[in-house]
């Protein structure tokens, strides 16, 4: 069982940045690789970054590519999501999850074991 905690969102100003963190735990947590995920309102829930499974790789979606940056602690246990350059469309809430690691398929939800509840990001001009 992994246990994910989202924080740090909130209202900023275009232009402005941001940066979530996830708190992972459990005893299994070595075996999965973290991504970040997000869903504005009334849309699908879209890949936002992830991490390859070996953790050396990062994988960004084209729009936030040059201004986001995924990354993570020294114990590994907290992975952060880096937002500068804010832009109104990123307005979403924000959800960190865990797949394991031996799926390669980053950009899939349906990877994914474990999310967290979700952080609201909300971009204003």
């Amino acid at each position: 069982q992994v246990q994910l905690q989202e924080s740090g969102g909130g209202l900023v100003q275009a232009g402005g940045s941001l940066r979530l963190s996830c708190a992972a735990s459990g005893r299994t947590f070595s075996s999965y690789a973290m991504g970040w995920f997000r869903q504005a309102p009334g849309k699908e829930r879209e890949f936002v970054a992830a991490f390859s499974r070996g953790g050396g790789i990062t994988y960004y979606t084209d729009s936030v590519k040059g201004r986001f940056t995924i990354s993570r602690s020294n114990t590994k246990d907290t992975v952060y999501l880096q937002m500068n350059s804010l832009k109104l469309e990123d307005t979403a809430v924000y959800y960190c999850a865990a797949r394991p690691v031996k799926n390669i398929l980053y950009g899939l939800g349906s990877s994914y074991d474990y999310w967290g509840q979700g952080t609201q990001v909300t971009v204003s001009s």
